[in-house]
Parts: C-alpha cells; structure tokens; sequence
C-alpha cells in the first residue's frame, strides 16, 4: 500500500480498506450506500469518495468482500502432505473459520447475489471460489477435469454455506459432518471415473475402426 495519505489514495487501494472498514456497519445497513459512507466517514474520506470506488452499488461490494474472502483462505492454509480431500476439507473449513464473526454480513452477501439481476455474477463467483480451492489444493488439470472438478465443488461449497449459515451446533459440528460427507461423495466419483475412463480408453474406437474400413492398411 502507498505512503499517501488516505485522501490520495486511487480508487483501487481504498477498495479493500473500505471492504474491512464497511464490514461492522453490514449487519445494521446491509451491503448498501448507507453503509459504504459510514465506512468512507470512519476512514475520514472526502463525501462521496467511498460510494464511488463501488459505483456499481452493493453488488460490487459482494464481490469484492468474496474475494478478499479467497484471498484470505489462500494465505492461511498449508496444505502440504495432505490427502486431496483432506487439502479440501481444510481449505473450505479455513474459509469458514475466518467468517465466524462475519455470519449476517455473508448472509446478507448471499441476500444480494440470489437476486435475479445478480444471477451470473453469482455464479462467476461461485466458480471463482470453487477454482481457488482447487488451486490451494494443487489441481493443475487443463482437460475436462479441470471443469467437471469445479463445477462439483461450487455444489458442495454452496450447500456447505447454505448448512453453515443455519448451523447453531457447538463448533459447528453439523457443518463439518455435512462438509464431510459431501466430500467423501466427490472422491468416490472421482474414484468412479477415473475407473471409466480406464475402462473405456481400453475399448475399440468407432472412430478408428470406420476409419479402418475407409482406408484398409494394405
């Protein structure tokens, strides 16, 4: 971060200031205009400062504040001579245990990203976080693995949120049995393909047996 003074700030670096500065007033005022200037007004900005480095309104707030939520689980986990499930279940949980003491400000995120209008930034940042994950947990496919991996995980992390967000067990214990037993799912999938695949990469190809006909070796 520069030396400037707040003031001179460009609109990018006070973006994450104004990010963990709105967080207190989200509870009373939502991810809102309201809220974004008492943060600007804590952090002694010019008026207006704060709503115009979030002119596109609460919406842009939300993917600011999950991504800095990504971020945030990234430099926390080590997950080193772990399993891959244990590398996710690690992750995931590590993303949680940092939003403890910001449960109503995820809740009202999720408020603002199921409405209608919100419906593909949602989704974009829904996959934005399944792929950090898998990113953290060393995934380095490119092929169709690299979509069917995240595209499960986005299911799980949802649901994952969706149980944590009502979970008033001690520790959340429900939360992480849940957690568990989604992942314990996508590893017997995984398992499950990589089967089928070996099995069909042994099978005749139509491809090459038509071709045969067509071109017989002579």
């Amino acid at each position: 971060m520069t030396n400037l003074p707040i003031t001179e700030y460009t609109l990018a670096e006070l973006r994450p200031l104004l990010i963990d500065a709105v967080l207190p007033h989200v509870p009373f005022d939502g991810w809102s205009d309201t809220a974004i200037e008492l943060a600007g007004a804590d952090l002694r900005l010019p008026a207006g400062r704060a709503r115009l480095a979030f002119a596109d309104g609460p919406a842009a707030m939300v993917d600011a504040y999950i991504r800095r939520a990504d971020d945030r689980m990234l430099a926390a986990v080590d997950l080193a001579g772990l399993k891959v499930r244990d590398r996710i279940r690690t992750a995931i949980r590590t993303r949680f245990a940092q939003a403890a003491t910001e449960r109503e400000a995820v809740r009202r995120a999720v408020a603002v990203l199921a409405m209608p209008q919100n419906a593909a930034l949602a989704a974009r940042i829904l996959w934005r976080t399944a792929d950090t994950i898998w990113r953290a947990a060393g995934d380095t496919a490119t092929d169709y693995n690299h979509y069917t991996k995240r595209m499960i995980l986005s299911g799980v992390y949802s649901a994952t949120l969706m149980v944590w967000l009502a979970d008033e067990s001690e520790d959340a214990i429900d939360t992480w049995s849940f957690l568990d037993r989604r992942i314990d799912g996508i590893m017997r999938f995984e398992k499950a393909k990589s089967r089928l695949v070996a099995v069909t990469g042994r099978l005749p190809s139509p491809a090459r047996f038509l071709g045969r006909l067509r071109y017989p070796a002579i």
